[in-house]
Protein backbone atom coordinates (compact mmCIF):
# COMPACT_ATOMS: atom_id res chain seq x y z
CA UNK A 1 0.00 0.00 0.00
CA UNK A 2 1.17 3.41 -0.74
CA UNK A 3 2.33 5.75 2.06
CA UNK A 4 1.84 9.69 1.73
CA UNK A 5 3.18 12.19 3.86
CA UNK A 6 2.17 15.86 5.03
CA UNK A 7 5.12 18.40 5.60
CA UNK A 8 5.57 19.87 9.05
CA UNK A 9 5.14 23.56 7.30
CA UNK A 10 2.01 22.55 6.87
CA UNK A 11 1.23 21.45 10.34
CA UNK A 12 2.81 24.54 11.90
CA UNK A 13 0.93 26.87 9.37
CA UNK A 14 -2.92 25.37 9.71
CA UNK A 15 -2.56 24.59 13.63
CA UNK A 16 -0.53 27.97 14.52
CA UNK A 17 2.70 26.41 15.84
CA UNK A 18 5.27 28.18 17.72
CA UNK A 19 8.50 26.72 16.35
CA UNK A 20 10.64 26.52 18.80
CA UNK A 21 13.67 24.73 16.83
CA UNK A 22 13.96 23.37 13.79
CA UNK A 23 16.79 21.12 12.14
CA UNK A 24 16.45 22.81 8.28
CA UNK A 25 13.23 24.19 6.73
CA UNK A 26 9.85 23.20 7.75
CA UNK A 27 9.32 22.53 3.76
CA UNK A 28 11.48 19.68 3.96
CA UNK A 29 10.45 17.82 6.90
CA UNK A 30 7.95 14.95 6.15
CA UNK A 31 5.21 13.51 9.21
CA UNK A 32 4.32 10.23 7.51
CA UNK A 33 2.19 8.40 10.38
CA UNK A 34 -1.80 9.73 11.49
CA UNK A 35 -1.02 8.48 14.65
CA UNK A 36 -0.10 10.77 17.94
CA UNK A 37 1.38 9.42 21.02
CA UNK A 38 1.72 11.28 24.75
CA UNK A 39 4.92 9.98 25.76
CA UNK A 40 4.01 9.98 29.60
CA UNK A 41 5.06 6.21 29.88
CA UNK A 42 8.30 6.55 28.05
CA UNK A 43 9.30 9.80 30.32
CA UNK A 44 8.73 7.51 33.12
CA UNK A 45 11.24 4.87 31.76
CA UNK A 46 9.11 2.30 30.24
CA UNK A 47 10.30 2.57 26.66
CA UNK A 48 8.77 -1.34 25.39
CA UNK A 49 6.42 -0.78 22.99
CA UNK A 50 7.39 2.93 21.95
CA UNK A 51 6.87 3.81 18.33
CA UNK A 52 9.07 6.79 17.10
CA UNK A 53 7.50 7.64 14.08
CA UNK A 54 4.53 9.38 16.03
CA UNK A 55 4.07 13.12 16.68
CA UNK A 56 4.60 13.51 20.73
CA UNK A 57 2.89 15.87 22.59
CA UNK A 58 3.46 16.87 26.32
CA UNK A 59 1.20 18.82 28.33
CA UNK A 60 0.90 19.59 32.40
CA UNK A 61 0.67 16.16 32.98
CA UNK A 62 4.03 15.13 31.56
CA UNK A 63 5.61 18.59 32.90
CA UNK A 64 4.49 17.87 36.28
CA UNK A 65 6.27 15.00 35.99
CA UNK A 66 9.69 15.68 35.09
CA UNK A 67 9.78 18.76 37.80
CA UNK A 68 8.94 16.37 39.77
CA UNK A 69 12.49 14.42 38.77
CA UNK A 70 15.92 15.30 40.19
CA UNK A 71 17.90 17.66 37.29
CA UNK A 72 19.93 14.80 36.37
CA UNK A 73 17.32 11.87 35.86
CA UNK A 74 15.29 14.27 33.68
CA UNK A 75 18.26 15.07 31.89
CA UNK A 76 18.43 11.48 31.13
CA UNK A 77 14.56 10.68 30.66
CA UNK A 78 14.56 14.32 28.00
CA UNK A 79 17.47 12.48 25.91
CA UNK A 80 16.21 9.44 26.05
CA UNK A 81 12.83 10.57 24.11
CA UNK A 82 15.10 12.74 21.90
CA UNK A 83 17.22 9.81 21.37
CA UNK A 84 14.39 8.17 19.51
CA UNK A 85 14.64 10.57 16.85
CA UNK A 86 11.09 11.15 16.62
CA UNK A 87 9.20 13.35 13.73
CA UNK A 88 8.41 15.69 16.18
CA UNK A 89 7.38 17.32 19.97
CA UNK A 90 4.95 19.54 20.51
CA UNK A 91 4.79 21.47 23.84
CA UNK A 92 1.18 22.45 24.80
CA UNK A 93 -0.37 25.13 26.85
CA UNK A 94 2.37 27.32 25.99
CA UNK A 95 3.78 25.97 28.63
CA UNK A 96 7.43 27.09 29.39
CA UNK A 97 10.86 24.83 27.76
CA UNK A 98 12.82 22.83 30.04
CA UNK A 99 16.43 23.76 28.34
CA UNK A 100 17.00 20.53 28.51
CA UNK A 101 14.63 19.77 25.74
CA UNK A 102 16.00 22.38 23.40
CA UNK A 103 19.15 21.07 23.83
CA UNK A 104 18.29 17.51 23.38
CA UNK A 105 16.41 18.45 20.35
CA UNK A 106 19.66 20.31 18.57
CA UNK A 107 21.68 17.56 19.54
CA UNK A 108 19.08 14.80 18.22
CA UNK A 109 17.91 17.53 15.08
CA UNK A 110 14.44 17.10 15.93
CA UNK A 111 12.14 19.89 15.56
CA UNK A 112 10.08 21.54 18.94
CA UNK A 113 6.89 23.16 18.52
CA UNK A 114 4.82 24.50 20.75
CA UNK A 115 0.93 25.70 21.38
CA UNK A 116 -1.11 27.43 23.34
CA UNK A 117 -4.25 25.04 22.64
CA UNK A 118 -4.87 22.69 25.45
CA UNK A 119 -3.62 19.14 25.12
CA UNK A 120 -6.63 17.54 24.08
CA UNK A 121 -8.33 20.18 21.48
CA UNK A 122 -4.52 20.17 20.10
CA UNK A 123 -4.58 16.64 19.52
CA UNK A 124 -8.02 16.52 18.20
CA UNK A 125 -7.16 19.03 15.42
CA UNK A 126 -3.92 17.62 14.43
CA UNK A 127 -5.47 13.84 14.29
CA UNK A 128 -8.16 15.50 11.77
CA UNK A 129 -5.70 17.08 9.87
CA UNK A 130 -3.25 14.10 9.56
CA UNK A 131 -6.26 11.73 8.84
CA UNK A 132 -7.31 13.54 5.81
CA UNK A 133 -3.43 14.28 4.55
CA UNK A 134 -2.44 10.87 5.11
CA UNK A 135 -5.24 8.89 4.06
CA UNK A 136 -5.16 6.05 1.82
CA UNK A 137 -6.56 7.39 -1.52
CA UNK A 138 -7.33 6.35 -5.25
CA UNK A 139 -8.29 8.60 -7.88
CA UNK A 140 -11.86 7.80 -10.33
CA UNK A 141 -12.96 9.26 -13.50
CA UNK A 142 -15.79 11.22 -12.50
CA UNK A 143 -17.76 14.23 -11.32
CA UNK A 144 -18.55 15.21 -7.66
CA UNK A 145 -21.22 17.68 -6.77
CA UNK A 146 -22.81 18.84 -3.35
CA UNK A 147 -26.82 18.70 -3.99
CA UNK A 148 -28.57 19.89 -0.39
CA UNK A 149 -25.82 18.85 1.61
CA UNK A 150 -25.72 15.82 0.37
CA UNK A 151 -22.08 14.64 -1.64
CA UNK A 152 -22.99 13.14 -4.95
CA UNK A 153 -20.39 10.88 -6.99
CA UNK A 154 -21.23 11.11 -11.04
CA UNK A 155 -19.89 7.77 -12.40
CA UNK A 156 -20.30 6.85 -16.23
CA UNK A 157 -18.71 6.49 -19.51
CA UNK A 158 -17.13 9.52 -21.47
CA UNK A 159 -19.96 11.89 -23.13
CA UNK A 160 -22.72 10.48 -21.08
CA UNK A 161 -23.36 13.49 -19.79
CA UNK A 162 -21.73 14.04 -16.25
CA UNK A 163 -20.05 17.67 -16.54
CA UNK A 164 -23.15 18.95 -18.55
CA UNK A 165 -24.85 17.57 -15.47
CA UNK A 166 -23.10 19.17 -13.10
CA UNK A 167 -22.80 22.45 -14.82
CA UNK A 168 -26.85 22.64 -14.51
CA UNK A 169 -26.85 21.72 -10.70
CA UNK A 170 -24.21 24.67 -10.48
CA UNK A 171 -26.79 26.91 -12.23
CA UNK A 172 -29.82 25.50 -9.65
CA UNK A 173 -27.41 26.77 -6.55
CA UNK A 174 -25.23 23.48 -6.16
CA UNK A 175 -21.73 23.02 -5.41
CA UNK A 176 -18.70 21.83 -8.08
CA UNK A 177 -16.31 19.75 -5.96
CA UNK A 178 -14.29 18.36 -8.84
CA UNK A 179 -14.70 17.17 -12.57
CA UNK A 180 -13.11 14.76 -14.65
CA UNK A 181 -10.34 13.38 -11.45
CA UNK A 182 -11.77 13.13 -8.38
CA UNK A 183 -9.38 12.22 -5.64
CA UNK A 184 -11.03 9.92 -2.98
CA UNK A 185 -9.67 10.06 0.58
CA UNK A 186 -10.26 7.38 3.44
CA UNK A 187 -10.21 9.69 6.50
CA UNK A 188 -12.12 7.15 9.02
CA UNK A 189 -13.53 3.46 8.68
CA UNK A 190 -16.95 4.88 7.61
CA UNK A 191 -15.75 8.13 5.86
CA UNK A 192 -14.78 8.96 1.84
CA UNK A 193 -13.91 12.65 1.06
CA UNK A 194 -13.72 13.59 -2.65
CA UNK A 195 -11.68 16.43 -3.68
CA UNK A 196 -10.01 17.70 -6.76
CA UNK A 197 -6.05 17.66 -7.90
CA UNK A 198 -5.00 21.00 -7.27
CA UNK A 199 -3.99 21.68 -11.03
CA UNK A 200 -7.56 21.27 -12.37
CA UNK A 201 -9.68 22.39 -9.47
CA UNK A 202 -13.01 24.27 -10.69
CA UNK A 203 -12.14 23.66 -14.31
CA UNK A 204 -14.73 21.71 -16.10
CA UNK A 205 -14.13 19.85 -19.43
CA UNK A 206 -18.00 20.57 -22.05
CA UNK A 207 -17.81 19.05 -25.26
CA UNK A 208 -18.55 21.57 -28.06
CA UNK A 209 -17.54 24.94 -25.48
CA UNK A 210 -14.46 23.91 -24.35
CA UNK A 211 -12.75 24.72 -20.70
CA UNK A 212 -14.46 26.43 -18.45
CA UNK A 213 -14.00 27.40 -15.15
CA UNK A 214 -16.94 27.52 -12.39
CA UNK A 215 -15.69 29.46 -9.77
CA UNK A 216 -14.88 32.58 -12.10
CA UNK A 217 -17.92 31.78 -14.36
CA UNK A 218 -20.45 31.35 -11.24
CA UNK A 219 -18.81 32.35 -8.40
CA UNK A 220 -17.00 31.40 -5.09
CA UNK A 221 -20.81 29.92 -3.58
CA UNK A 222 -20.96 27.35 -6.69
CA UNK A 223 -17.76 25.59 -5.71
CA UNK A 224 -16.20 24.09 -2.68
CA UNK A 225 -12.52 21.98 -1.82
CA UNK A 226 -13.97 18.79 -0.15
CA UNK A 227 -17.25 16.92 0.46
CA UNK A 228 -17.69 14.05 1.69
CA UNK A 229 -19.08 11.17 -0.27
CA UNK A 230 -22.59 10.12 0.05
CA UNK A 231 -24.36 8.17 -2.99
CA UNK A 232 -22.96 7.22 -5.86
CA UNK A 233 -24.34 7.98 -9.15
CA UNK A 234 -23.68 5.70 -12.41
CA UNK A 235 -25.11 7.27 -15.39
CA UNK A 236 -25.15 4.71 -18.04
CA UNK A 237 -27.08 5.06 -21.80
CA UNK A 238 -30.85 3.74 -21.25
CA UNK A 239 -30.77 0.24 -22.26
CA UNK A 240 -34.60 -0.93 -23.42
CA UNK A 241 -33.20 -4.55 -22.31
CA UNK A 242 -31.72 -3.79 -19.34
CA UNK A 243 -34.71 -3.86 -16.06
CA UNK A 244 -34.12 -0.91 -14.52
CA UNK A 245 -34.87 -0.64 -10.16
CA UNK A 246 -38.15 1.38 -10.03
CA UNK A 247 -39.06 0.80 -6.32
CA UNK A 248 -36.06 1.66 -4.26
CA UNK A 249 -36.71 -1.15 -1.56
CA UNK A 250 -33.17 -2.03 -0.75
CA UNK A 251 -29.90 0.20 -1.00
CA UNK A 252 -27.36 -1.02 -3.51
CA UNK A 253 -23.60 -0.27 -2.59
CA UNK A 254 -20.41 0.37 -4.00
CA UNK A 255 -17.32 -0.70 -2.24
CA UNK A 256 -14.34 2.30 -2.45
CA UNK A 257 -11.48 1.74 -0.34
CA UNK A 258 -13.51 -1.11 1.85
CA UNK A 259 -15.98 1.06 2.36
CA UNK A 260 -19.56 0.39 1.34
CA UNK A 261 -21.55 3.71 -0.67
CA UNK A 262 -25.07 3.19 -1.21
CA UNK A 263 -25.44 3.51 -5.41
CA UNK A 264 -27.44 4.15 -7.83
CA UNK A 265 -27.81 3.61 -11.50
CA UNK A 266 -30.08 5.86 -13.71
CA UNK A 267 -30.19 5.71 -16.92
CA UNK A 268 -29.61 8.52 -19.67
CA UNK A 269 -31.94 9.20 -23.13
CA UNK A 270 -32.87 12.22 -24.53
CA UNK A 271 -35.96 14.15 -22.45
CA UNK A 272 -35.01 12.99 -19.03
CA UNK A 273 -33.77 16.07 -16.68
CA UNK A 274 -30.62 14.55 -15.04
CA UNK A 275 -30.65 17.76 -12.28
CA UNK A 276 -33.78 17.73 -11.16
CA UNK A 277 -33.51 13.44 -11.00
CA UNK A 278 -30.29 14.24 -9.26
CA UNK A 279 -31.99 16.65 -6.93
CA UNK A 280 -34.59 13.91 -5.79
CA UNK A 281 -31.93 11.58 -5.41
CA UNK A 282 -30.03 13.69 -2.69
CA UNK A 283 -33.34 14.23 -0.56
CA UNK A 284 -34.14 10.53 -1.10
CA UNK A 285 -30.91 9.73 -0.23
CA UNK A 286 -31.36 11.71 2.97
CA UNK A 287 -34.30 10.68 4.05
CA UNK A 288 -33.24 6.69 3.67
CA UNK A 289 -30.47 7.72 6.10
CA UNK A 290 -33.16 9.21 8.39
CA UNK A 291 -34.99 5.96 8.26
CA UNK A 292 -37.61 6.96 5.83
CA UNK A 293 -38.57 5.13 2.66
CA UNK A 294 -41.56 5.56 0.51
CA UNK A 295 -41.52 2.86 -1.22
CA UNK A 296 -41.91 0.88 1.75
CA UNK A 297 -44.94 3.43 2.90
CA UNK A 298 -46.40 2.95 -0.32
CA UNK A 299 -46.16 -1.11 -0.22
CA UNK A 300 -47.46 -0.74 3.41
CA UNK A 301 -50.85 1.17 1.91
CA UNK A 302 -51.49 -1.38 -0.65
CA UNK A 303 -51.27 -4.31 2.03
CA UNK A 304 -48.17 -5.62 0.29
CA UNK A 305 -45.09 -7.36 2.38
CA UNK A 306 -42.53 -4.72 2.41
CA UNK A 307 -39.86 -7.62 1.07
CA UNK A 308 -38.49 -6.07 -3.00
CA UNK A 309 -37.79 -9.69 -3.50
CA UNK A 310 -41.74 -10.63 -4.11
CA UNK A 311 -42.67 -7.41 -5.53
CA UNK A 312 -43.14 -7.26 -9.34
CA UNK A 313 -43.07 -4.06 -10.46
CA UNK A 314 -42.79 -5.02 -14.58
CA UNK A 315 -46.26 -4.00 -15.07
CA UNK A 316 -46.66 -0.88 -12.98
CA UNK A 317 -46.98 2.61 -14.93
CA UNK A 318 -45.06 4.81 -12.70
CA UNK A 319 -44.28 7.56 -15.40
Amino acid sequence: MATYSVTLQKLIKDLGLEPVYLPEDESNLFIRSADVNRPGLHLSGFVEYFEPSRIQITGKMEFAYLESLDPQTRKERIYSLFSKKIPALVVTRGLPIFPEMVDAAKENRVPLLRTGDSTSSFMSSLISILNVELAPRITRHGVLVEVYGEGMLLLGESGVGKSETAVELVKRGHRLIADDAVEIRKVSNRTLVGTSPENIRHFLEMRGVGIINARRLFGMGAVKITEKIDLIVSLEIWDPTKTYDRMGMENEYMNILGIDIPSITIPVKPGRNLAIILEVAAMNNRQKKMGYNAAQELLQRLGMEADAANVDTKNWDFY
